[in-house]
C-alpha cells in the first residue's frame, strides 16, 4: 500500500516541534499579519487567522476543516499556531476541533503510552533523548490543559511515528541509486484512532514494523547489546598495522585482548604466557564472534576488536543500518504481504516469498556493475508482466556510450543488433553517415530481435518503472557461477528464469509449464499478464537472519552501508547544547 506520512512530500521535520513548548515565535510573517486583524476585530475574523494559518503549512483542505467556526478560544489560536508547520497535525486538529489529545486529566492514558512507546527506542535502534522522554515523564500527571505543551506533545508523537515507520533519515538524500520514499504511516488517521482508542498503547504498536525479520534484526541487537564489557573496561589492543590477530602472534599488549574478553563474558582461561595469543583465546575469541554475528574463525581483525570495543548502548553498525533500511520499506512487508518477489543485491539472489517469510522459490542473480551509473538501484514496484521471446530495445545510453564508438570505426559493427528511427523502422546501415553523429544528436534506437541468442534471453519480466530496470533470462550463463556477479548494465539477470515464470504463472494457471511453453511457441514476442500484479522490492540488506534465525553478513558491494551509517551515526548523536539551542531559535 503506498505510504503517506504528511501528504505529497512524505517527510515533515518534527524534531523542533518536540523540543519546545515555546511556539509563538515561529509564525511566519503572514500569520502574524492574520492574527493582528483578527485581535483588531475581537475574534470576528478568527476563520481568516486559521484559514491563513493552516494555509500557510498544508494547504486549502485543512483550512476549510476549521473554516465554518466564527470564533476560537485564545487555548485554540495557540494550538492551531503549534502544529500549523504539520500538514498532518493540522489536518487532524483541524478536523477534530482543536481539541487537545495529549493535556488534561482525561488525556493520562494516552500521554504514559506515548511515554512506554519512545522508551522503546533503543531497541529499534534509534535514540530515546529525540524523543524527549524527560518532558513526557514530568508531564505524565501533570493534568493542566496547555497549549503549548499539546503542540509539543503532539510534536513528539508525530517524531516516533515518523521515525519508527519511516525511519529517522530520509534515503533520498542518501545515494541516486536509493528510489525510496521512506514515508511511512498516514500521521493524521494514526493520531486520530489514538485519540478515540481504548487502548492508545496498541495503536502505537501497530506502527512499529512486525514482520519476522525485522523482529529477528531487533532480537539479534538486543543479544548484541548484551554482549558487551562494562564501561570503564580498557579496550582491546588492534593488531599492528591493520592486520589481525592469530593463533601463535606474540605482542605484550595481547593480555588487554584476554581481560576485555573476560570482561565480556569469554574468558580464554589460563594461559602459560597471556603475551602469546594461543588455543585458549583463539576459542575465547571464537565463542565471543559466534555470539555477536561475526564469523567465528578465532581471528581477531578489525572488526572484532571494534565490536569488541563498542560500548554496551552500541549495537553492531550492520544490525543498526538494516532496521533503517527495513523502515523504508512499504508497509504490506509488515502485514504479512501474501506474495512477493525479494531481490537482495547484497546476496546476488532472487527469491519467491510467500505468507511473510516463507521462501517458495529461490535463484541466483547478476546484478549491475559497482560502476556509479550501473549499479542496480533498490526500489519497490509491482510485476505486471512476463515476456515470452522479448525484443531487446538498446538503453540509449549504452547505444551513444559503446556502439556508437565502434560504429563509428566500422558501419558492420554489432550486426546482431537492427538500428531503427523513431518510428519503429529499421534502417540500412549503408544509408547513415555514423560518422556526423555524436552521442548528444545520434537520432537512432537499436534493437535486437527475440532468439535465443538475445541479451535478454527468453524471457523477461516488467515492472514499468521510470529507471527501466527489470530483471531477465541471459544467453552469458557462466556469469552465475562467479562469487560476486556484479556484470551487468543495471538489469537483473535471472539465473533460473524459466522456472521463475513458471512458479509466477502458477497462481492463474493449472498447468504454468504449459502455459510458458504455448508462450514460447513461434518465437514471437508475447506478454502474458500477472493477474493479480505481484509486488517486487529490489533491497539492499547486508545482514539478514536465514532460514534458522542465524544472522547472516554479506559484502556491501556498492559501498552504500556506508553512506547509511554515516547519515545514522550523525542522527544518533545528541546535539551539544548550543546547538540544541540554535535549533530552537
Amino acid at each position: 500500500m503506498p505510504h503517506s506520512l504528511d501528504g505529497p512530500r512524505g517527510r515533515c521535520d518534527y524534531s523542533a516541534m518536540a523540543q519546545t513548548a515555546q511556539i509563538t515565535s515561529r509564525i511566519s510573517p503572514l500569520q502574524r499579519l492574520a492574527t493582528r486583524i483578527a485581535h483588531r476585530c475581537r475574534h470576528a475574523l478568527m476563520p481568516v487567522w486559521i484559514g491563513l494559518a493552516l494555509l500557510g503549512g498544508t494547504g486549502w483542505a485543512s483550512a476549510l476543516a476549521v473554516a465554518p467556526r466564527l470564533t476560537f478560544s485564545p487555548e485554540e489560536l495557540a494550538l492551531a499556531q503549534g502544529v500549523v508547520r504539520s500538514p498532518g497535525l493540522a489536518a487532524f486538529y483541524g478536523a477534530n476541533g482543536l481539541r487537545p489529545v495529549f493535556t488534561g486529566p482525561e488525556a493520562r492514558a494516552r500521554r504514559a503510552a506515548l511515554l512506554a512507546a519512545v522508551e522503546t527506542a533503543p531497541q529499534h535502534g534509534l535514540p530515546a533523548w529525540r524523543y524527549h522522554p524527560e518532558v513526557l515523564r514530568q508531564h505524565l500527571d501533570d493534568d493542566r490543559t496547555d497549549p503549548a505543551l499539546e503542540a509539543q506533545l503532539a510534536g513528539i508523537f508525530a517524531l516516533w511515528v515518523q521515525d519508527v515507520s519511516a525511519g529517522i533519515l530520509d534515503p533520498r538524500k542518501l545515494s541516486p541509486a536509493i528510489k525510496r520514499a521512506g514515508e511511512g504511516a498516514n500521521l493524521a488517521p494514526v493520531l486520530a484512532e489514538f485519540a478515540a482508542a481504548p487502548d492508545p498503547v496498541s495503536v502505537l504498536a501497530a506502527v512499529e514494523p512486525s514482520a519476522p525479520q525485522y523482529m529477528a534484526l531487533r532480537e539479534a541487537l538486543a543479544r548484541a547489546r548484551g554482549v558487551s564489557a562494562p564501561e570503564g573496561t580498557p579496550e582491546a589492543p588492534a593488531a599492528p598495522g591493520g592486520a589481525a590477530w592469530r593463533a601463535g602472534d606474540r605482542d605484550p599488549s595481547l593480555p588487554a585482548l584476554r581481560a576485555r574478553l573476560a570482561a565480556t563474558g569469554f574468558d580464554a582461561g589460563t594461559a602459560a604466557d597471556p603475551t602469546v595469543y594461543d588455543e585458549g583465546l583463539a576459542q575465547a575469541v571464537a565463542a565471543y564472534q559466534k555470539a555477536v554475528g561475526l564469523p567465528d574463525d578465532g581471528i581477531a581483525g578489525a572488526r572484532t576488536i571494534a565490536r569488541l570495543n563498542a560500548p554496551p548502548s552500541a549495537g553492531p553498525r550492520d544490525l543498526l543500518v538494516a532496521m533503517e533500511r527495513w523502515r523504508w520499506l512499504p508497509d504490506d512487508l509488515n502485514e504479512g504481504q501474501s506474495r512477493h518477489i525479494w531481490v537482495n543485491l547484497p546476496t546476488f539472489t532472487a527469491a519467491i516469498v510467500d505468507q511473510a517469510d516463507k521462501v517458495t522459490f529461490q535463484t541466483r542473480v547478476v546484478i549491475g556493475k559497482t560502476d556509479g551509473d550501473m549499479q542496480t538501484p533498490e526500489f519497490s514496484d509491482r510485476m505486471e508482466f512476463v515476456v515470452a521471446n522479448p525484443r531487446w530495445n538498446v538503453p540509449r545510453s549504452i547505444t551513444v556510450k559503446e556502439y556508437l564508438p565502434k560504429l563509428k570505426q566500422n558501419p558492420s559493427a554489432a550486426s546482431h543488433l537492427d538500428i531503427v528511427n523513431g518510428a519503429g523502422k529499421v534502417i540500412p546501415r549503408s544509408q547513415i553517415d555514423f560518422g556526423r553523429y555524436t552521442a548528444a544528436n545520434f537520432p537512432y534506437r537499436m534493437r535486437q530481435k527475440p532468439s535465443e541468442d538475445n541479451a535478454l534471453g527468453i524471457v523477461k519480466f516488467l515492472f514499468p518503472n521510470p529507471w527501466n530496470i527489470y530483471l531477465h533470462d541471459t544467453p552469458s550463463k557462466g556469469l552465475f557461477s562467479a562469487g560476486r556477479r556484479a556484470f551487468s548494465h543495471g538489469c537483473v539477470r535471472i539465473g533460473d528464469p524459466v522456472d521463475l515464470a513458471r512458479a509466477l504463472l502458477s497462481e492463474q494457471s493449472a498447468d504454468p509449464a504449459k502455459t510458458f511453453s504455448a508462450a514460447l511457441r513461434g518465437g514471437n514476442e508475447r506478454y502474458l499478464t500477472l493477474k493479480p500484479s505481484v509486488p517486487i522490492h529490489l533491497v539492499y540488506f547486508t545482514v539478514l537472519p536465514d532460514a534458522n534465525g542465524m544472522m547472516r553478513r554479506y559484502p556491501d558491494i556498492y559501498g552504500r552501508d556506508a553512506a547509511v551509517w554515516a547519515g545514522l551515526s550523525r542522527a544518533l548523536t545528541p546535539p551539544t547544547a548550543p546547538e540544541a539551542m540554535a535549533s530552537n531559535d
